[in-house]
């Protein structure tokens, strides 16, 4: 029987989730991406919290011009480092959510590294 494209990242993100795990000081960087638009917080898994969340949805609504396009997931990339800056966190660790790392992804990711999150 064929897998589809869901239960193909459905098992990656499985497996994703067995290791990686956020702490308040190394939060989780969980990465959502529709059609539409793409999606990224920060979580503490300790306390099941979101510290910080940032979307091109939400920076569409304050004015930019975000779409769910790699230039957008770096404009996303780089809020979300600033907003986790200004909450004194430095160090991440990266959830891909069962996405392969390119395109839009990698671009979320060069995007929050470049705004100073280390990975």
């Amino acid at each position: 029987m064929k897998k589809t494209k869901e239960q193909a990242r459905a098992r990656r993100k499985l497996r994703i989730r067995k290791k990686v795990n956020g702490t308040e000081q190394k939060p989780r960087l969980v990465v959502f991406r529709s059609n539409l638009h793409i999606y990224a917080q920060l979580v503490d898994d300790e306390t099941g919290a979101t510290l910080v969340s940032s979307s091109t949805l939400v920076l569409a609504r304050a004015g930019q011009t975000a779409r769910a396009n790699r230039e957008g997931a770096a404009i996303v990339g780089k809020d979300i480092a600033e907003k986790a800056k200004a909450k004194n966190i430095e160090a991440v660790v990266f959830d891909r959510n069962g996405y392969i790392y390119h395109g839009r992804i990698k671009a979320l990711a060069d995007g929050a590294r470049e705004g100073g999150l280390k990975f």
